[in-house]
């Protein structure tokens, strides 16, 4: 899976709204509103009424922004994104925000026709697309939950989501697996380019079949109305 030189030369911004696009897709979160900073998405979950979004990435990421955009809730356990070094970002929350995950990354590759990985013996593979949604699913013998992730197609950019490998079942190529076959199923849906948002467990792997670093991603999430 090679990186193409278009996926390369795309501004972090136009990536970053990609990433949005296909995410509320992915997940059945509303559209983004569109605010001066980036956007904002209600997700509509206890513990995850919404996000705010930065659309800027890296240097491009300005303290006057993260503020506008910290300061425009009040609401207990709403997210905020931003793709930039925790170090530059968390001095401009207040204390009303609490920083959670570490080592966080946005990513991209290009998206091209590739050899989809063998499913080890003693697995299966099932795929099915729903309302836009490509998801894979890879069971042992017994039926048992052993590595799953999903694709939404927004345009040409497929956002990949929902990532995960039993801890029971890593180490056998079980990523690799979804990883490529996802990859296929994007080219084959039209997509040119893709992208995600990768926790430290998934950097190496990404990496691994070809993606790339494109931000650093901070995140945190509000206490509520009371500790402001």
């Amino acid at each position: 899976m090679t990186i193409t030189e278009r996926s390369v030369d795309m501004a972090g911004d136009d990536l970053v709204r990609d990433w949005v696009d296909g995410w509320v897709v992915s997940r059945g979160a509303t559209p983004p509103l569109v605010e001066p900073w980036g956007y904002t998405i209600h997700v509509g979950q206890a513990e995850h009424p919404g996000r705010h979004v930065l659309g800027a990435t890296n240097d491009g990421v300005t303290e006057d922004d993260v503020r506008k955009a910290a300061g425009s809730t009040r609401a207990r356990a709403f997210h905020l994104k931003v793709f930039a070094e925790p170090e530059r970002v968390l001095p401009w929350l207040g204390p009303e925000w609490e920083p959670y995950g570490s080592g966080d990354f946005l990513m991209a590759k290009g998206v091209t026709a590739a050899v989809v990985p063998e499913v080890p013996a003693g697995y299966r593979l099932r795929s099915w697309t729903r309302s836009g949604v490509t998801r894979l699913l890879i069971t042992d013998t017994d039926g048992s939950f052993a590595a799953r992730g999903q694709i939404a197609l927004v345009g040409a950019s497929a956002v990949v989501d929902q990532i995960e490998t039993s801890e029971h079942h890593r180490r056998k190529g079980l990523g690799t697996v979804i990883m490529g076959t996802l990859d296929a199923a994007a080219h084959a849906q039209g997509a040119t380019r893709a992208v995600l948002a990768c926790t430290p467990d998934g950097r190496l792997l990404y990496e691994s079949v070809g993606w790339r670093i494109v931000a650093p991603l901070t995140n945190a999430k509000h206490r509520g109305s009371a500790a402001a």
